[in-house]
């Protein structure tokens, strides 16, 4: 992915911020400085404002979807550190973040951490301009002069560390930012699939997202089952279900699979997902049974002759709705083993932990 060139801008260095990137920190360096700038359109930017926003972006992606940063990324160790300081609820949002870690600045244990981000960052971040690698103090002093045009300076008094952006990049950061915040997700992508090689779907865990898409059409499939072939039982709890008497539980956590695909949504009795939550079900207790029940709903859906859309979701399994019904119930029970046994392992070494009844 390209950023817009510009023949007055050395645009040519800032497409190369990430060429040479070994770890996450010049990501959520240059996203927290987007979104700062863009907020309160000031130049002038205090560097524990950006650091903070660095640890509140990478905060839902490594606590909640557990993804992994790298062997030697400090941004995920300070983050995982910070946490278990703080005590922040993992699915904080990225405000409530910044806002807590703002008013723990003063405590000598968070500043300590967050300023292991000050250390190297804003000036490696400068390398495309200004070639002075490992020399903090040469980066600082030519960064002043806006050598290269470069994108921004660095200043460090006693008391006060910030950066002021270059003012001939003003209106280019305004113009094109939701280009360059997709240009540095992008990347960030690209660099966290090496490093998550069998995790689905990692472009939609970098961002917490504001709402979780509704489960209307999946509610209304079950309650149809339900009303053909009566009352099914929850496969934690053993309770009978009836329609609408239900909530929807995704059998693989929905932080790992980050999908709402039929074949792993079931009904279960409204006391489990509260103490379910992000855990995985024991596979040798639980997948037999969940493999029945769904064996069950599409004999009945099929049989009935109820064919909504969304049955379309197996597809993803490798046969249609009428292939698994025309199966036997140990033949339907392998397929779902070589479907969860590797997410199952995948998630139990991210750091998921199993859970039952």
């Amino acid at each position: 992915m390209q950023i817009p060139q510009s023949q007055t801008l050395t645009t040519r260095c800032l497409s190369r911020i990430f060429d040479t990137t070994s770890a996450t920190y010049k990501f959520f360096w240059f996203l927290s400085i987007l979104q700062i700038h863009a907020r309160t359109e000031n130049l002038h930017i205090n560097v524990w404002d950006i650091v903070i926003r660095m640890v509140a972006n990478a905060w839902y992606p490594i606590h909640y979807f557990r993804l992994s940063f790298g062997k030697n990324d400090s941004l995920f160790d300070i983050v995982t550190e910070l946490q278990k300081e703080t005590q922040i609820p993992i699915d904080a949002s990225c405000e409530e973040v910044i806002g807590q870690l703002q008013e723990r600045l003063r405590d000598k244990q968070v500043k300590s951490r967050l300023g292991k981000l000050t250390t190297y960052v804003p000036y490696c971040f400068l390398y495309p301009w200004i070639n002075a690698t490992n020399n903090s103090r040469e980066v600082m002093w030519r960064s002043q002069s806006f050598e290269n045009g470069c994108l921004y300076s660095i200043y460090k008094e006693k008391t006060n560390f910030y950066i002021e952006l270059n003012p001939v990049w003003d209106e280019y950061l305004h113009t094109h930012y939701k280009i360059l915040m997709d240009f540095t997700y992008w990347n960030l992508m690209q660099f966290l699939q090496v490093r998550n090689p069998n995790v689905p779907a990692i472009s939609s865990k970098l961002i917490r997202p504001e709402s979780r898409s509704s489960l209307a059409n999946q509610h209304r499939y079950w309650n149809k089952v339900i009303q053909i072939g009566g009352p099914v039982r929850c496969i934690y709890t053993g309770h009978e279900l009836h329609p609408s008497d239900y909530e929807l539980d995704h059998f693989i956590p929905w932080s790992f699979v980050s999908h709402d695909l039929l074949w792993n949504l079931i009904p279960a009795d409204g006391s489990i997902n509260s103490s379910k939550s992000n855990y995985l079900p024991h596979l040798d207790i639980y997948l037999p049974k969940l493999a029945k029940l769904q064996h069950h709903s599409l004999k009945v859906s099929i049989q009935a002759g109820y064919q909504p859309t969304i049955l379309e979701d197996f597809l993803s399994l490798g046969y249609t709705p009428k292939e698994f019904v025309l199966m036997n119930e140990e033949e339907f029970l392998e397929v779902y083993r070589r479907t969860f046994g590797p997410m199952h392992q995948i998630a139990l070494n991210m750091g998921f932990e199993t859970w039952k009844y």
